[in-house]
């Protein structure tokens, strides 16, 4: 939508909205939308973390403080007009709206999906996101969070549809009048606003009345439903009810409160109109802050959960019970959230956390709130004498946490801030203190003394599941995996594993490579931190990305500044490091073809920038990059939009060549789960073509099978094994050379082994 369309909002002609509180996971994600529907964006936050402001310069929303020319200021709730900003808005005549009153405004002009409840949304809408990016249905989106792999988590979508996650906390849900609404549950929460538990029920009420189609209430009867029927590590297979079009649905996430979710986001996708696949949640990035695991360092896994409430806090735990082995504990580090809501629910706090073995008690986090009697951590204690209560993490007995154990930090607040300062000091030691009698407890020391050096903003863990990080989805468990947060965290790890004689495994988005079922023995390393997704277009007309950038993204936004020469990588479903790693091609394009430079950094720790004149590039191939990962290139695209216009007709042009190239890769390729091309072309010939006319198609060992669509692809039908994947590869080699003489040699990597050893 360029800016010459954009619908009044509240009556005026508004093109520069401010954002106040644009750090936060309201206001900050809104702010993408209003970027992507064409507004000029500004915004402000005194807390503003490194993974939102990755977001919002992706998006081109600038951080700045209030601009002179300025139509509109949005704000949080939290935001009182004694903020300066408010306070100088006002003073200037510029209207001030709250974030839940804009986003229903403009919710006005599209088919809105409204996900509410009290417990459970942002997980939900992250999943119905998730199935409508996967069914290829373009809707426009807002959710109230972080995606774990670093996609926006805003879009504005070209279709009539919009998700948003509604909000109740502040009153502002009696300006929503959805097509189709969601309500996950429904507990009473926010007393501060809502005096009794009727009075919050009457504001679901009328939403609900206001509703223009489908209503979905979980919290009584959808007539959708769903139970769990297999359970793993890698995530859950759903048993769904009668009303759905399809009997059952994979969903990259465990547990009961998970699965309802999932539930509620199918039955939502379904009544959208959208074709249900049973793999639409397969690949489920996570949401950031929800159930996500810190450190498995020294046998005891550290995980942070946003749960503020005593239901989410019962759920949580119940679900948490089930991970701990027979001879862990598990220990609670509770932030409670707001002086109002504790001092309401203080008794049941105390009930739920009860289902811990060991509890910590951090202080209030006030939420801006002023102090209310009854409404402080000590009067959570107070119930339990087993319940510690301390604002210093030090009063924690870090020393009694042993193997087996489970460690959970759950609040709202600025808790997973604490939980990494305290990871970061402690862990370390704790792991120091197990024997190392086992191989499993070198790597456990390893990583304990690898958390030492590096900022808590990295990510260490040990046997993290590799199977939901490709695109073939098989396999096992790294031994380590590292998601550094800096090249300076990136340079210790590699000097670590270097001294330590550690194989070393870079990974990208995960295709074009299949994982042993036995996992792999080594560090992982993944680019996957806001860090290494910049996109920074020069005057020159050259680009600078990433190595973490996700290639459909730099697609993306290379249309939208006008630059075209990339249309052909849109559809390739990696990152800039791995295309670099692989030469990637596709529609006549390869990624080398653009690239004038590459930053790389060694396996020893050694950063450089080479010109592509210095490389040695090959088909499917770079041999620089063997030994080294890349961590970003400036590319030099042949042509540039009118006058670099993210919106002028050169931009529709480029818009309209990636539509056509992804039709014809939705006509050309298959949808299930697969790694890409298995095998090279043979010179003068087509693999996909020699496979074919030895009648291959359709062969299957196990749940992998050769596709009916391009016979170089070998998808997943759902439970496939490594061990399928790499029998039916034999086979296929095997027939091929038996039929038309040729031997094929396989085009993606075989993570930790050698293909000769295998073949």
């Amino acid at each position: 939508m360029s800016p010459a369309r954009i619908s009044p909002l509240f009556g005026r002609d508004v093109r520069r909205i401010h954002c106040l509180g644009v750090g936060g996971m309201g206001v900050g994600p809104l702010a993408i939308y209003l970027a992507g529907m064409g507004y000029a964006v500004t915004g402000e936050d005194d807390g503003l973390g490194a993974e939102m402001a990755t977001q919002l310069a992706i998006a081109g929303v600038k951080v700045a403080p209030l601009p002179a020319e300025c139509d509109l200021v949005v704000h949080t709730s939290a935001v009182k007009p004694a903020h300066p900003a408010y306070a100088a808005a006002a003073a200037r005549g510029v209207p001030l709206v709250r974030r839940g009153h804009l986003l229903a405004e403009l919710a006005t002009s599209r088919q809105l999906v409204a996900v509410c409840g009290s417990h459970g949304k942002t997980t939900t809408t992250a999943l119905l996101i998730t199935a409508l990016r996967a069914a290829g249905f373009p809707a426009g989106y807002v959710l109230g969070g972080l995606l774990a792999d670093g996609s926006p988590p805003a879009a504005a979508g070209t279709n009539p549809w919009l998700v948003a996650e509604i909000d109740e906390s502040d009153g502002t849900i009696g300006h929503f009048s959805p097509e189709i609404t969601v309500a996950v549950n429904l507990d009473w929460d926010h007393p501060d606003h809502y005096r009794t538990p009727q009075a919050l029920g009457q504001a679901f009420a009328e939403l609900f009345r206001r509703t223009r189609g489908t209503v979905l209430n979980f919290g009584q009867s959808s007539g959708f439903a769903g139970t769990i029927a297999a359970e793993d590590a890698a995530g859950m297979t759903l048993r769904l009810s009668a009303s759905f079009t399809i009997p059952t649905a994979r969903v990259r996430a465990v547990g009961q409160f998970n699965a309802a979710n999932a539930v509620a986001a199918l039955a939502a996708a379904q009544t959208m109109g959208v074709a249900l696949t049973p793999d639409l949640l397969a690949d489920f990035p996570g949401v950031r802050r929800r159930q996500a695991v810190l450190s498995t360092a020294g046998g005891v896994t550290v995980i942070e959960d946003y749960a503020h409430h005593p239901a989410e806090i019962r759920a949580l735990l119940t679900s948490l019970r089930g991970r701990v082995g027979p001879a862990g504990r598990l220990w609670v580090v509770f932030q409670p959230h707001r002086p109002s809501r504790t001092a309401q629910f203080a008794p049941e706090f105390a009930a739920a956390l009860a289902l811990a073995d060991r509890v910590h008690l951090m202080d209030v986090y006030s939420a801006g709130e002023a102090p209310v009697a009854g409404g402080t951590s000590a009067d959570i204690a107070r119930l339990n004498p087993g319940f510690t209560a301390s604002p210093a993490l030090e009063a924690f007995p870090a020393a009694d946490l042993k193997p087996g154990d489970l460690l959970a930090f759950v609040g709202a607040g600025d808790i997973e801030h604490a939980a990494r300062d305290w990871l970061s000091k402690r862990v370390g030691r704790v792991a120091l203190n197990t024997p190392p009698a086992t191989p499993s407890s070198h790597w456990d020391l390893w990583a304990a003394q690898l958390t030492a050096q590096v900022s808590p903003e990295t990510k260490i863990r040990r046997e993290e599941p590799l199977a939901r990080k490709t695109t073939l989805r098989v396999g096992g468990a790294a031994r380590v995996y590292v998601e550094p947060a800096n090249a300076a965290d990136l340079r210790a790890t590699l000097r670590a594993a270097a001294a330590a004689a550690v194989p070393i495994f870079g990974l990208g988005r995960g295709s074009n490579l299949i994982v042993p079922d036995a996992g792999v023995d080594g560090v992982v390393i993944a680019l996957a931190h806001p860090t290494w997704s910049r996109f920074e277009p020069r005057p020159d007309g050259s680009i600078w990305v990433g190595a973490g950038l996700r290639l459909k993204n730099l697609c993306g936004l290379a249309a939208t500044a006008g630059l075209a020469g990339l249309e052909f990588l849109e559809g390739i479903p990696g990152s800039v490091g791995g295309a670099l790693r692989m030469n990637a091609g596709a529609m006549g394009g390869w990624m080398f073809d653009v690239v004038e430079e590459v930053e790389l950094m060694t396996w020893e720790g050694s950063q450089l920038r080479l010109p592509k004149t210095a490389m040695h590039v090959a088909y499917r191939h770079c041999a620089e990059l063997h030994d080294a990962l890349a961590l970003g290139a400036l590319l030099r695209v042949p042509a540039r939009g009118e006058e670099g216009a993210a919106r002028g007709p050169s931009a529709l042009s480029i818009s309209r060549q990636i539509d056509a190239y992804r039709q014809k890769r939705h006509e050309s390729q298959p949808r299930e789960p697969s790694a890409g091309c298995i095998f090279k072309n043979p010179p003068g010939s087509s693999a996909g073509r020699l496979i074919d006319l030895s009648g291959l198609k359709g062969e299957r060992v196990g749940d992998a099978e050769v596709s009916a669509v391009h016979a170089n692809f070998i998808v997943n039908r759902g439970e496939a094994t490594s061990a399928d994947v790499l029998e039916l590869i034999r086979r296929v080699r095997a027939r091929v050379r038996e039929s038309q003489g040729v031997d094929l040699e396989p085009e993606v990597l075989l993570y930790g082994q050698a293909w000769k050893d295998v073949l």
